[in-house]
């Protein structure tokens, strides 16, 4: 799997490590940044990291609301309004898929579900 999960925010007491089946993990931000106190240095760098960001890369979104925001915003950009969202299901213990075109809405994605479903 070439795909890269980018966890918006580090958070030491969750445990993403089953979000590995989706792609590499990547920290977007620590758990010690706050917006409201350098954004442009948090935007700048969640630019950076999600510049690359494609139809085979998964946004897990944990922490910070307003980060969160920022990093579907960017992402949404990258991708030319195309985001993959892994949500966990607490009753099932496990992630699913969500495909979300901005630019039309909620979208099936078709071939992009059925290969990670399938496997």
């Amino acid at each position: 799997m070439a795909g890269t999960v980018f966890i918006t925010q580090e958070n030491p007491k969750v445990d993403t490590l089953s979000a590995r089946a989706w792609g590499h993990l990547d920290l977007l931000t620590s758990s010690f940044d706050q917006v409201h106190l350098d954004p442009g240095r948090i935007v700048s760098q969640m630019r950076r990291k999600l510049r690359h960001y494609n139809d085979e890369d998964w946004l897990l979104a944990l922490g910070d609301p307003a980060i969160i925001g920022i990093a579907f915003a960017i992402a949404s950009e990258s991708n030319s309004g195309r985001i993959n969202l892994l949500k966990w299901d607490k009753r099932e213990k496990t992630y699913y898929p969500v495909n979300i075109k901005i630019r039309g809405g909620i979208g099936d994605f078709e071939n992009l579900t059925r290969k990670y479903v399938d496997e």
